[in-house]
């Protein structure tokens, strides 16, 4: 195997993130592979590559994703991200209880001791908050990780559902007060627990999990902990964290995040009209970035250029990422095959781009699938007329400076 980048880690208050990166990364050349290491595309002799800072990009938050310092395919928990709308709650674990009912002829309370006890399943997943890339202050919120816990599908059988139904809510424990109507006399207040829903043929044909466990350690509290829905190849909002209740519905479930909020506004071009049309966010979509770029030192007036990154999506096979230099022609690039190909998570890719002159440069990749589907351009109609936040999907160029 080819070795990857090893980082050392400095005080934030004496030294800058560009200059750690420069510190940290400078002239590496290392002669052993780590087993998950994240880019094992160096030369076995080491390539004596240093990392270039982008440009114009804010310094990395605590407990989000340091795409240049990115050194490992399962992503550590110091790296890990957690949203919640509702607050975190607090209650005792120990007498935690799932309860599965509504439209089953056998409902279900179950401790963790009780799930523990059920089949176990490991599910690899890179799991995206779906507004991850809006802006250059949130593009840090993805992780991946090896999922443990009991899969549903089974469990679901075994409450033998009723035939009316149709939809299945995943109910955390958190909660909030909501108000309907506000500009309305007749204003509600209702105090209701963060869901989220899915058709049942969903729910029973997705490898879903019930997770206790993540890189085989137990959940994190912030993270969900004792029990996570995960949801492979839909964004973070579906994969329900500190899950208490699973119901079965003959109806479409419409809580705030379903109905109101994570619903997406996108125009849509047809003949001479523009029609907008609201989706829910459910699957990922087609994404890439380029994590990082590294530079030889300059030869002959030029400067030996590499880009290092990761593309992901719903599962849907991807067959290859390309990168454009300077508004150049799409070059393909090469997967990282030191690592096995999970259905559900991340890739990592490498390109060699050749020699360069200093100055400034932008690079940007695009994913391709299986079915010809490419990463969208921020000026394509999909993005350019995307009136939410959610599912921030498109191309993302990345600006470097080169010094001679």
């Amino acid at each position: 195997m080819i070795p990857a980048f090893k980082t050392r880690s400095f005080p934030q208050k004496q030294i800058n993130r560009r200059q750690a990166i420069k510190r940290g990364l400078q002239w590496t050349g290392i002669s052993m592979a780590l087993p998950n290491s994240a880019w094992a595309a160096f030369d076995q002799q080491g390539r004596n590559e240093q990392s270039i800072p982008f440009e114009d990009m804010p310094k990395a938050r605590p407990n989000r994703l340091d795409w240049e310092m990115l050194n490992e395919y399962m992503t550590p928990q110091d790296q890990v991200f957690n949203v919640q709308h509702y607050g975190m709650p607090e209650f005792d674990t120990t007498q935690f209880k799932l309860s599965i009912d509504g439209l089953v002829n056998k409902p279900m309370s179950l401790s963790m001791d009780d799930i523990r006890a059920m089949p176990r399943k490991e599910q690899p997943m890179t799991l995206e908050c779906s507004g991850n890339g809006a802006g250059k202050g949130f593009m840090d919120a993805i992780y991946n990780s090896r999922w443990t816990g009991t899969p549903l599908a089974s469990l679901l059988a075994k409450c033998e559902v009723d035939p009316k139904a149709v939809d299945v809510v995943f109910y955390g424990k958190d909660t909030k007060e909501e108000v309907l109507r506000p500009d309305t006399n007749r204003e509600l207040k209702i105090k209701v627990p963060f869901g989220r829903s899915m058709t049942l043929e969903n729910a029973m044909n997705m490898p879903l999990l019930l997770a206790y466990e993540r890189n085989g350690n137990s959940i994190e509290h912030r993270n969900g902990a004792p029990l996570r829905l995960i949801v492979p190849g839909w964004y973070g909002v579906a994969n329900v964290k500190w899950l208490t209740r699973i119901e079965l519905r003959d109806r479409r479930y419409m809580g705030r995040y379903m109905a109101r909020d994570y619903v997406t506004v996108r125009g849509q071009r047809q003949a001479d009209e523009l029609t907008y049309v609201e989706t829910s966010v459910t699957k990922m979509n087609l994404k890439s970035i380029i994590a990082r770029v590294t530079r030889k030192p300059t030869r002959d007036g030029t400067i030996p250029l590499r880009a290092y990154g990761a593309a992901w999506g719903d599962g849907t096979e991807i067959v290859r990422t390309e990168v454009q230099l300077n508004h150049g022609p799409w070059q393909r690039a090469n997967w990282d095959t030191s690592i096995p190909k999970h259905k559900y998570c991340w890739r990592f890719f490498w390109i060699d781009l050749g020699n360069v002159k200093a100055g400034e440069h932008t690079l940007v990749s695009r994913a391709v699938d299986v079915n010809g589907r490419i990463q969208p351009a921020a000026e394509d109609d999909e993005i350019s007329l995307k009136k939410t936040y959610w599912e921030a999907y498109q191309q993302w160029p990345r600006k470097i400076i080169l010094e001679a």
